[in-house]
Order: C-alpha cells, then structure tokens, then sequence
C-alpha cells in the first residue's frame, strides 16, 4: 500500500524553491568566476545602500546602537565580501599535488567545485553578521542558497528579505522568513551543504535531518569556553580584554568568554580591577555600547542564572526594558545554576583555581 504524505503549504512551496534553484544550478550560470565577482560586488552595493535601514531595523529589536551595529555586523560583513572579491579567482584555480606511483605517470591536481544548493540557517545574537556572511562564502563558492534568518529579531529578518529578494533571482538567492514550522519544511528538503549557526540542542536537529540525505553540513555552536588567569599573567591587559569581549552585545555572543577561571592568588585584584573596567566603560544604551536581551524568554533565563547571594557586582536588571546590566558572581562552583548551560548573557562567573592542571579540568568538565 502506498502512504499518503500530507503537506503543507510551506513546505510544497520549499520544495519547488530547492527545485528551482537545483535546476537553475545545473544551468552551470553559478559557475563562472566572473559571475560570482559581479553577484558580491552587487551584494556589497546594496548592502551599502541599505545600511541606514539596517540600523533602525536592529535597534528596533534590541537597542544595538548604529556604532555597535557598524563594529560587530556590517563592518566584518563588508570585510568578509572585500576580501572574497580579492581572492576568488586564487580560490578557484587547479592546484597541482603529486601523483602516486600506481597512477604514474599521470599529473593530479584539486579542483575546487561549487556544491550546489546550499541552506543557511542563521543566528539572531548577530542576525546580519551570522546569516550573511555564511553567504558570502556559498555565493563566492558558485553555489545557489537559501537564507532562513532568525526570526527572533524580526526586523532584521524583514530588512535581510527585503534586500535580497528585491535584488536577486529567487532561484539563485532567496530569503524565507519565519519560525519553526517554516525551519521545519525547509529542513526536508535535501540539499548539497548546510551551514548553521545556533545552539547545540539545534544543532542536532540540523545535523539528524541532513543525515537522511548525507548532507556535508557546518554548525557553528556555543559552548562553555573560559578565560584563564595565571599568577603571571598580563593581568590588566587581559582583564581589559575580557570585560570588552564580555559584555559587548550584552554578551549575547557565542565566542566570548563565558566564566573566568582565575589563580586564587590573584583573584581579588583581577575582581578589583573588572569592575573598575566596566565602570570605565559605562555600559549602557545611552552610551551606544549596550543592548537589550533579545526577548522576555531569555532575559527570564539569564536572570534566573544570577545567585544572589554571589554577587560581586551589579546583579540589577529591569525587564520591562529587558536590560541585564553587567554582572559578576564570585564564589562559584560547578554545580551552580550558571555553569550548567552557557550563560549568553551579561554575567562573568568567577572561579578560582591553584594549578593549571585543576584549570583545565574545570575547563572540560
């Protein structure tokens, strides 16, 4: 007996999407290098163009100031095309390699091809920085793609459609927008490559549903990775560095460093001298290096992570703006609330250690 699969809407419409863009692959209009050069520099246009809109986009979703917004996404976004443009056609060329005895006396070289239709599910801490430059890369690759944007930010998302589904050929780019239903529809569907960027918990889900068509896929995951602090270290240097890295974005970023693991010996120097750099730093929307948690979930989630009674500074927080400010526990061990996930948000645990090798098993723990 044939089973009868009932579809929805979505996900007839993702379908004919990936066929389409299958089709239009195959055509081989993505392969010339010239092609790819011109689609970039297109790309790095109207990313121009746009950027104005793309600041009021993101400071309506979560306060990230125009600075910030230039600093941590457009910037290293226009980078990220600049140097593509540079050195696509060094990319592209035949590299020659030695030939084994058996095939002798034949000449071997690589041969960088494009995959096909590529899926990028993007993030929404950094929503054009990690959704956009993950095209970047499919588009100097000479492959077709579909964007699925966060939909936590959802301006972001709207702006991010916008400027690529007004500029380009659906069959060659497209943005889709949505939750988890349309996420769902497009993860069905087979694909050549899948770049994503979120959680592990995510992760797998992604990783599981291209395995049904041994999909080559790229997540790009968060983790628990500290800062460690010898008794010889670049103490102040390192703590200027830390506070930067840890609370710009309000620490919604998933290479920062999530705890400091810190030589007892140094311990309350190191925690003298953070609060005085993040006092130096004034963090706060109206000093445009500051932003609101994404949403009321996360906010609940990272509040809860705060133990009262080990903190060492700040711990205050208004939800109705949805601010965190800078926070930072002392005293903790690895059985607290705030070691057993990654923390994504505005608090640095402190944890102290003796030796390095005790450091270590912290940090694998």
């Amino acid at each position: 007996m044939n089973q009868v699969i009932d579809k929805t809407a979505f996900e007839v419409e993702a379908e004919q999407l990936v066929q389409n863009q299958r089709d239009y692959f195959n055509t081989n209009a993505t392969r010339p290098i010239g092609f790819r050069l011109e689609q970039l520099k297109k790309l790095k246009g109207i990313l121009l163009r746009h950027e104005d809109e793309m600041h009021d986009a993101i400071y309506k979703d979560f306060g990230k100031s125009k600075y910030e917004n230039q600093l941590v996404e457009i910037y290293p976004l226009i980078d990220e095309i600049n140097m593509a443009i540079k050195k696509l056609k060094k990319w592209a060329q035949h590299k020659s390699v030695k030939t084994n005895l058996l095939n002798f006396p034949a000449k071997s070289y690589l041969v960088p091809e494009p995959l096909g239709v590529s899926l990028v599910i993007g993030a929404w801490n950094l929503p054009y920085n990690l959704s956009l430059t993950p095209l970047v890369g499919s588009m100097a690759a000479g492959n077709t793609t579909i964007l699925k944007p966060s939909e936590l930010p959802a301006r972001t998302s709207n702006i991010m459609a916008k400027i690529i589904n007004e500029n380009f050929d659906s069959n060659y780019l497209r943005v889709v927008e949505g939750a988890i239903p349309e996420t769902t529809a497009l993860l069905k569907q087979r694909y050549d490559k899948i770049f994503f960027t979120g959680s592990p918990k995510v992760g797998k889900i992604v990783n599981k549903s291209a395995a049904e068509n041994l999909t080559d896929v790229t997540l790009e995951l968060g983790g628990k990775n500290p800062a460690i602090f010898t008794k010889d270290c670049a103490l102040k240097m390192g703590v200027k560095r830390t506070i930067w890295a840890k609370f710009v974005n309000s620490g919604q970023f998933c290479i920062t460093t999530d705890y400091a693991l810190v030589h007892k010996d140094i311990k309350q120097e190191f925690l003298k001298l953070a609060v005085e750099e993040i006092e130096k730093n004034n963090f706060s929307r109206e000093n445009n290096n500051y932003v609101q948690i994404i949403n009321e979930r996360n906010f609940d989630r990272v509040v809860n992570l705060i133990d009262p009674d080990k903190v060492y500074y700040g711990g205050t927080h208004n939800r109705e703006e949805r601010i965190i400010n800078p926070t930072i526990l002392h005293h903790v061990s690895l059985d607290d609330a705030v070691m057993q996930e990654e923390i994504f948000g505005p608090v640095l645990p402190v944890i102290e250690f003796e030796t390095i090798d005790e450091a270590f098993d912290y940090g694998i723990t």
